[in-house]
């Protein structure tokens, strides 16, 4: 038996979200909406704790400001090595070929 999986875009669970913090009754709203009560109290901690960055979509990962930004620079540094270590066996071959290499 395949069970079809609801999917609920970004601003249906922000909204979710905003009315079970304005009304207090998360179980009420939560079966006004159709939606399991397990599901808006995990909503409700995402967005907690990721704010803005909550709720991606598409199997993208949720990450905080500072992650993200932590992400970026780890990339950024592996390109830069990886840039520096071409250079070096550039130099090595260039330096080998031009007969100035101090190996011999």
């Amino acid at each position: 038996m395949k069970h079809n999986r609801k999917k609920y875009d970004r601003d249906f669970k922000q909204k979710a979200v905003e009315l079970s913090y304005a009304r207090g009754n998360s179980t009420e709203i939560a079966e006004e909406l159709g939606i399991d009560k397990g599901l808006l109290y995990r909503w409700r901690k995402e967005l907690n704790k990721y704010e803005g960055n909550s709720f991606p979509g598409h199997g993208t990962p949720k990450m905080t400001d500072l992650e993200r930004e932590v992400a970026r620079l780890r990339k950024e540094l592996r390109d830069t090595k990886m840039e520096r270590d071409i250079l070096k066996k550039a130099i090595s071959i260039f330096s080998v070929s031009d007969g100035k290499s101090t190996s011999l």
